[in-house]
């Protein structure tokens, strides 16, 4: 891979309507679009999916941009790789900063891709042609997720996760099922319980929901195995898995039935399909989930859940679900619950250039010998 340039944009763009969480509100994106270009002139794009302040997990868009700038881009310019595989061989000695890592190897399998005239989703050993489409409900009104949820059915999406916390579980649950009886619906705790909470989360079983995303600590394994045999909803685990070891270690002792796999939480592609191919083995459903992200990123999830091991629809939405405009072109459609999976080489979407410029606050670059 003969790298010419790295480019990192660092952009904002406005939410449709708020995103909430127990945790925080989201209502401005930041993010990081970082631009590998080789020698033939051929572009990759990858994208840091931090969050602005570390609520999600300790990295933000500054530290992101820091060891982007300052780390990792300088080993690379000393180190010259031939596969995308390589970076983690390379970055392993800087430790976590995982979403830092993805933003760059992500951007490199999709140069790879286009350089072997193929789909991200071939060079990953895909084999579907589309992926089922899930979306997430994120609010603290009863009556507002209903309306939501209306909205998503009749746009035709296959799941729909509901964001849940002590203050907001048992009666929020019990009138959405009211109104969606047979719907299939997750919940996602994010944290924001502990064993003591036991008899809470028992009641949560008469939802019969498909799981329940993270409900104990963010960097627990060992309580949600203890928490996994006395409720019968499946557990998911999201913040606990940040490598390939977290994953063996959560199936071995039975922390979860469910894994959800981020690729910027993970460090990248490689270490997702990692992931992917050993739950696969192990008889453990996997699906996509989601960073309320930019295209870029949604399109590196399309090609990641073509495997398949992903069984469970992910958090891939419409670019329409959060973005007036997105920044790539086509954007994200689903239809008929289902996103098609792109055959075009790298990702399958280009760059909207004009909206890449309009939601620029700044931009770094650096050059390869």
């Amino acid at each position: 891979m003969k790298i010419k340039t790295i480019e990192l944009f660092v952009i904002q763009m406005a939410l449709k309507s708020p995103f909430l969480t127990h945790l925080g509100n989201v209502k401005d994106r930041e993010g990081i679009i970082v631009k590998v270009t080789n020698a033939d002139g051929v572009s990759g794009f990858g994208e840091g999916v931090a969050f602005s302040t570390p609520w999600y997990t300790e990295e933000t868009v500054t530290t992101c941009l820091h060891m982007l700038t300052d780390i990792l881009i300088p080993l690379l310019q000393k180190n010259p790789i031939k596969h995308p595989d390589e970076t983690f061989s390379l970055f392993k000695s800087i430790r976590r900063n995982n979403m830092a890592k993805a933003a760059l190897e992500t951007a490199l399998w999709d140069l790879y891709a286009k350089d072997h005239a193929a789909s991200l989703s071939t060079m990953l050993e895909g084999t579907r042609s589309v992926i089922a489409s899930g979306v997430v409900v994120a609010t603290d009104s009863t009556a507002k997720a209903i309306q939501q949820i209306e909205q998503y059915i009749e746009d035709g999406y296959q799941r729909i996760k509901v964001k849940i916390n002590p203050k907001q579980d048992v009666d929020f649950l019990s009138e959405i099922r009211r109104f969606f009886p047979d719907l299939p619906i997750m919940a996602d705790a994010n944290s924001a319980y502990s064993l003591h909470d036991l008899e809470r989360l028992k009641a949560l079983d008469e939802f019969n929901l498909m799981m329940i995303e993270q409900p104990l600590a963010p960097n627990d394994i060992i309580e949600h195995a203890v928490l996994q045999k006395q409720i019968s909803t499946p557990i998911c685990l999201d913040e606990s898995i940040v490598s390939f070891e977290d994953a063996k270690l959560a199936v071995e002792l039975g922390s979860c039935k469910v894994i959800n796999i981020k690729v910027g939480r993970v460090g990248g592609l490689n270490e997702a399909k990692r992931i992917h191919d050993y739950c696969y083995e192990k008889g453990i459903p996997v699906w996509c989930g989601g960073m309320i992200e930019f295209g870029i990123s949604r399109a590196h999830n399309i090609a990641l859940a073509s495997l398949p091991g992903f069984t469970i629809p992910g958090d891939i939405s419409a670019s329409s679900r959060f973005w007036d405009e997105d920044i790539i072109s086509p954007e994200v459609i689903v239809k008929n619950g289902v996103i098609d999976v792109p055959v075009t080489p790298g990702i399958g979407f280009s760059i909207n250039e004009k909206r890449l410029q309009e939601t620029q606050l700044c931009k770094k670059s650096f050059a390869f010998s």
